[in-house]
């Protein structure tokens, strides 16, 4: 029996009788994009008059996190719990594949008499992207990555969820500036080597395709969108108007920069880390955060031209606009360029904003401790949907309505068997164990560092003065370490729980 949420009634029943419809649902799903990547959240120098409107137009929350990722390539398990709704160890293995039984966010919502339509990067199996949704346009992500965004292998929707390599395609310029399309060839190398110059970004692909739909809509039936830009990803390209914006030698660096880590986190040799050189010089560091930045206000334009769409078509006053990004970013602080860990910037904090004309509380935050996959039972909540019996997320309405202070008092987080991170009212202790790993070059290792850092976060968010060694906190991370092995309990943190985990955090932390 579907879990019918208390109270979800109230909004449901004031949108029909205000309306007449049932409400729209846009779920905007951002790549590498860190709470700070928004200026209204951050108040760094990115520009983003567009997502400050959203969040001045509605709802954002503070405290929103992904749980972690047992993948280098987080946004895996990212999309995967937004998706289903469903925490880091409820999914099936690092959350490539999303089984039958764990109904999706789309799936769920056509169920519900929605015409679902997918527009941009997919990470999860084709079948389950096939059932999740009625149609969808220019879907990325399906095995063919030429590492640049003016260059982009796209697929045209598939209901049978085929997307064979054969069938991508790229979107070009022509002699006369004609937008085109052709095959992909022998010849396409891997970049970053495009400009704006050979086709359009993704983020203008991704946004054009939403704007058509919304503008050609026609349908009686209610929409959900799900419209999920590849930007920031690196490569940080934007047009050259964009990086204009930004330069280097103004930008100013996060309090946490730092020129290279002090110790080895257990997983500092990967892509991600390979994109600088060692030490991040200050000028390295400015220089990838004015392109961070660059591609962050080229995004926010093209979203600027999705709420424009929503607004002219009078589609705006019945839709609830969600933009969340999936994970957090380095980009410079501490000594670090990747996702890979579970400092909050640098890997697990990320922007969450509630936003349009139904949202109960304009121009609200909230501190609430939430995760990414609270955004599906609440989306339920707001549309009068039932929640499916495979979500386990919470529904986030009462926060926002002013009704309840939040739905948890604490967040756990972890990466991979090197780190584990727990935080309770203003502090937050993380754990870094050494531990045996598989490096697909080196073969068999042991890597990674016996560390123990406690933050306080409230005071100290960019996480810069590590506490722990101070005799006055001892206590402290004495209850924070119990209260993280108990959450650890409760959430099945160990290797067998995580199909095709050879390594667990735990066996070596407790063997210390």
């Amino acid at each position: 029996m579907s879990k019918l949420m208390p109270l979800l009634s109230l909004l449901f029943l004031a949108t029909v009788s205000l309306y007449g419809q049932r409400p729209n649902v846009v779920m905007i799903y951002t790549d590498d994009h860190r709470y700070s990547g928004i200026h209204a959240l951050g108040g760094m120098q990115v520009k983003t008059p567009h997502m400050d409107a959203l969040a001045k137009e509605g709802a954002s929350f503070s405290n929103a996190y992904i749980m972690g990722s047992f993948s280098g390539a987080t946004c895996i398990p990212s999309r995967a719990m937004l998706l289903t709704g469903r925490n880091l160890f409820e999914l099936k293995g690092k959350g490539h594949i999303i089984p039958k039984e764990h109904a999706t966010m789309g799936e769920t919502f056509g169920r519900a008499g929605y015409h679902t339509e997918v527009i941009g990067k997919w990470h999860q199996d084709n079948a389950s992207l096939a059932r999740s949704f009625d149609d969808g346009k220019t879907i990325m992500g399906r095995g063919v990555y030429l590492v640049d965004h003016f260059r982009m292998p796209l697929w045209d929707w598939d209901e049978d969820g085929r997307f064979a390599h054969e069938d991508a395609y790229l979107l070009t310029y022509g002699k006369t500036n004609t937008l085109e399309r052709r095959p992909l060839s022998e010849r396409d190398q891997r970049g970053p080597v495009g400009t704006h110059t050979d086709g359009p970004h993704t983020s203008e692909i991704f946004a054009g395709e939403a704007v058509s739909f919304i503008e050609q809509y026609q349908k009686e039936t209610p929409f959900f969108m799900y419209l999920a830009f590849h930007a920031p990803h690196d490569p940080r390209q934007a047009p050259p108007a964009y990086l204009a914006m930004y330069p280097s030698d103004e930008i100013v660096l996060p309090p946490s920069y730092q020129p290279q880590h002090p110790f080895d986190n257990g997983h500092m040799f990967l892509r991600d880390e390979q994109l600088a050189p060692w030490p991040r010089s200050p000028e390295i560091a400015r220089d990838e955060l004015a392109g961070y930045y660059a591609i962050i206000t080229h995004l926010d334009d093209q979203i600027g031209k999705v709420v424009t769409a929503l607004k002219a078509s009078g589609t705006y006053e019945n839709t609830i606009i969600v933009l969340a990004g999936d994970s957090g970013l380095a980009v410079g602080n501490h000594g670090l360029m990747g996702k890979q860990n579970i400092y909050d910037e640098d890997g697990v904090h990320i922007p969450l904003i509630f936003s349009g004309n139904l949202i109960p509380e304009k121009d609200s935050n909230h501190e609430a401790f939430v995760y990414n996959f609270d955004i599906f039972p609440t989306l339920c909540a707001m549309a009068g949907i039932p929640v499916p019996e495979s979500v386990s997320g919470k529904n986030l309405l009462p926060v926002m309505e002013g009704k309840q202070a939040g739905v948890r008092d604490h967040t756990y987080h972890a990466y991979r068997q090197f780190q584990r991170a727990c935080r309770s009212g203003d502090y937050k202790l993380i754990e870094y164990v050494r531990s045996p790993d598989k490096d697909w070059k080196r073969g068999d290792i042991v890597t990674g560092s016996r560390v123990t850092q406690l933050f306080n976060v409230a005071s100290d968010p960019w996480e810069v003065y590590d506490l722990s060694f101070l005799p006055e906190h001892s206590e402290r991370i004495d209850k924070m370490r119990q209260q993280m092995r108990s959450m650890a309990t409760e959430l099945g943190d160990y290797k067998e729980n995580i199909e095709g985990e050879k390594y667990d955090f735990w066996d070596v932390y407790e063997k210390r």
